[in-house]
């Protein structure tokens, strides 16, 4: 099997947290606009999403627990990767039961309950939640890349409203008001 960089991770998880948020979403419009029709196909949607999802968050927790013991950090980043791992798994315990609850309704042929919805709801919180954790660890502390730009590696010259966007004709000096630091 070929290498991913750094590791199958990020491969996983934007699928888990795109999936179960949105099969959040639809469970909600589901409810709001057709009460939950079992033949709504709003609502099937939302089943076959948060299935997938689930399916898909096994190799999320692999993939994840593989990059936790491989991905090089330091201490402070190694306290927001414990962080990170134990909402992940708790997380992941949630969602297969909201999976598992889902199965059942829709074996049984009923409707979605109103506590069923409320949980899915707080089921996508904790999702986005543990997603913004591991964008941290990835923007804040600088894990899982290959390297991190160097602030002196890259310059590029301040526009003025007349300049073209293409050429970069006119630049600002710091005294007629631009920054020499900058964010992308």
């Amino acid at each position: 099997m070929f290498e991913i960089i750094p590791n199958w991770h990020p491969m996983f998880v934007h699928f888990t947290v795109a999936l179960v948020c949105v099969s959040g979403v639809l469970f909600v419009l589901s409810r709001v606009v057709t009460n939950w029709r079992i033949e709504d196909q709003w609502l099937a949607t939302a089943y076959w999403m948060l299935w997938i999802g689930a399916l898909l968050s096994v190799g999320t927790v692999l993939a994840g627990w593989d990059a936790f013991n491989t991905v090089e950090h330091d201490t402070v980043s190694h306290g927001a990767m414990i962080e990170h791992r134990n909402l992940a798994l708790v997380t992941f315990i949630v969602i297969l039961i909201m999976t598992i609850w889902s199965i059942v309704q829709y074996v049984k042929e009923q409707a979605p309950s109103f506590v069923f919805l409320v949980c899915m709801i707080l089921s996508v919180g904790m999702v986005a939640s543990t997603a913004w954790h591991g964008a941290e660890l990835v923007y804040r502390h600088g894990l899982g890349v290959m390297s991190l730009p160097q602030k002196a590696d890259h310059a590029h010259e301040h526009e003025t409203a007349g300049s073209s966007a293409q050429g970069h004709a006119e630049t600002l000096t710091p005294e007629e008001g631009a920054s020499t630091e900058h964010s992308h």
